[in-house]
């Protein structure tokens, strides 16, 4: 008899990772994961990235045995500390400001909660270089987007590319939340090759 697939779920809310997982043209379902997701003052980004990535998928895999579960998590680094969400928008055009002109890093991680007990992991970092803002132009796109739901109120998906004047990636879906090349070759080791019958 053959062995029946995993069962694949997305331990996220996110339409934009919903959009990104749509590509790979594999069925899912969706059960956002709901944990705490404080950051400890001394917790290095990439570890505090990769950490929460593991506990989604950890936390939604106890409600669906059998299942592979996809968790994810991005955070934006800047001069040594955690950028968050901005929540109001005098908030957003102040970080974009400080942000003008440098360097900052997206930390993304992908993790895999397997139904056999094994976890697949995989973390990036995307350098970006941000452009240097006029006042007007950050007045404007926090108009448009409203980034107040955004760390850094970096709205990668959407005109928050016309902030940056170059990035450093290995995966260009990374900046925004879930690197897919990574993501596809995790779920190709857990058993769900979108390329197989």
């Amino acid at each position: 008899m053959p062995q029946l697939k995993p069962n694949l779920v997305l331990a996220s809310g996110s339409a934009t990772r919903r959009q990104l997982l749509d590509r790979l043209q594999l069925p899912y379902s969706v059960d956002p994961a709901d944990i705490d997701e404080t950051i400890a003052a001394d917790e290095p980004a990439a570890n505090a990235c990769r950490r929460l990535a593991r506990a989604k998928a950890d936390r939604v895999a106890g409600r669906h045995p059998g299942a592979v579960v996809l968790g994810s998590d991005q955070l934006l680094a800047w001069r040594g500390g955690i950028l968050g969400k901005p929540g109001d928008a005098e908030t957003a055009r102040r970080q974009l400001a400080a942000l003008a002109g440098e360097t900052i890093a997206f930390h993304v991680a992908v993790s895999l909660a397997c139904p056999d007990g094994r976890h697949l992991d995989w973390h990036e970092t995307v350098e970006a270089r941000m452009r240097e803002l006029s006042e007007a132009e950050i007045a404007r796109y926090v108009e448009i987007e409203q980034p107040v739901d955004c760390a850094g109120s970096m709205r990668s998906e959407g005109l928050g590319v016309c902030l940056v004047d170059h990035m450093d990636s290995h995966d260009p879906s990374a900046i925004l939340g879930m690197p897919l090349i990574a993501t596809a070759r995790l779920l190709r080791e857990a058993g769900l090759d979108p390329l197989r019958r």
